[in-house]
């Protein structure tokens, strides 16, 4: 894991730095959205679900009060980071049927089994991925999906995820989909493909570590 750690934060820097390009739809426009992606909203609920996953299993893992208080104030963007997840997934997922890129459960299955191999095991890897990018276990696989999808867009492409050929095609996904967010949980920056306070390391650590992988 600690190779996949020191690529992590590349990616996080080329969204982070965007300025805002898109302007975010208000709850008036889309009532209980947290944001409109392709016309499909996701809901406030849906987001405030997937938090409550990962905050459920934070307190399982750290049953401790106190501890348990300060993992609350390192996560403090914890909703809004799982709402870029969110809406980065259906960007990701746009780009890729563009570029006819597919993604098989087995190639799931083979990056886990080398990710649980290098971490020391299934429940090392699921703790180790709760503690260090709040993604809660049962989403794990769907993470890994993320991450398979960029490789192989980036391969399409003849780059790799760190390269503005990638990005282009992500900002074009954006374009094409033509996402609302709310407000209150920032401005989706359609350019950069990326909430503008977004912070998501784990997107660069696995895509930059993942063409280790057998795919």
């Amino acid at each position: 894991m600690h190779r996949r750690r020191r690529t992590a934060l590349l990616l996080t820097a080329a969204i982070a730095v965007a300025a805002p390009l898109l302007t975010a739809c208000g709850n008036d426009a889309h009532p209980g959205a947290a944001a409109v992606v392709g016309g499909q909203r996701i809901t406030v609920a849906q987001l405030e679900s997937r938090v409550d996953e990962v905050r459920e299993a934070q307190r399982a893992a750290v049953p401790d009060e106190e501890q348990y208080r300060q993992v609350l104030a390192r996560t403090g963007s914890l909703t809004r980071d799982t709402l870029h997840s969110m809406v980065l997934d259906r960007v990701l997922d746009g780009a890729a049927q563009e570029a006819g890129v597919t993604v098989t459960r087995k190639e799931i299955q083979q990056m886990r089994a080398g990710m649980e191999q290098q971490a020391g095991g299934a429940k090392e890897l699921e703790t180790a991925w709760l503690q260090q990018y709040g993604i809660a276990p049962e989403r794990l696989d769907d993470s890994l999906l993320l991450q398979l999808k960029a490789q192989k867009l980036a391969r399409s492409l003849g780059t790799d995820t760190g390269q503005p050929e990638f990005w282009k095609a992500l900002s074009e996904s954006s374009e094409r989909l033509g996402i609302d967010m709310n407000p209150r949980y920032g401005t989706w920056d359609a350019e950069r493909s990326g909430r503008v306070d977004a912070k998501t390391p784990w997107l660069r650590e696995v895509t930059a570590a993942g063409s280790e992988q057998p795919v």
